[in-house]
């Protein structure tokens, strides 16, 4: 059985994102869970509660499942809007700063 679950809007580039998203795709739920957990990296706690989300998902649609055989199937990292604001510049200038946006999917599931 499958469980997903959606993280929409998080403030951080999705390039950002796909480089921890790659080290745990495929990988068992738990040991995901644990490479999360020490990761320094600021998408590493977002991720990891996102599994975990989706984990409960998959236990709530699927009475008697066994979390152990859980793997992350799928994990998709889509760049969301950006944020636009304006930084003052010399002259009465202005400059654009986007601010990034992603989406992050998480898919867990058992082979």
């Amino acid at each position: 059985m499958k469980g997903t679950a959606t993280l929409r809007f998080a403030r951080i580039s999705a390039q950002k994102a796909r480089l921890v998203a790659d080290m745990v795709r495929g990988q068992a739920v738990g040991e995901a869970v644990r490479i999360l957990a020490f990761l320094p990296k600021k998408s590493a706690p977002l991720i990891r509660k996102l599994i975990e989300s989706a984990v409960a998902n998959a236990e709530q649609q699927t009475e008697g499942l066994d979390v152990d055989s859980l793997r992350v199937q799928t994990i998709l990292v889509d760049q969301g809007p950006g944020m636009r604001r304006f930084r003052p510049r010399a002259q009465g200038r202005a400059t654009p700063v986007v601010k990034k946006t992603a989406h992050i999917t998480v898919t867990v599931g058992t082979r």
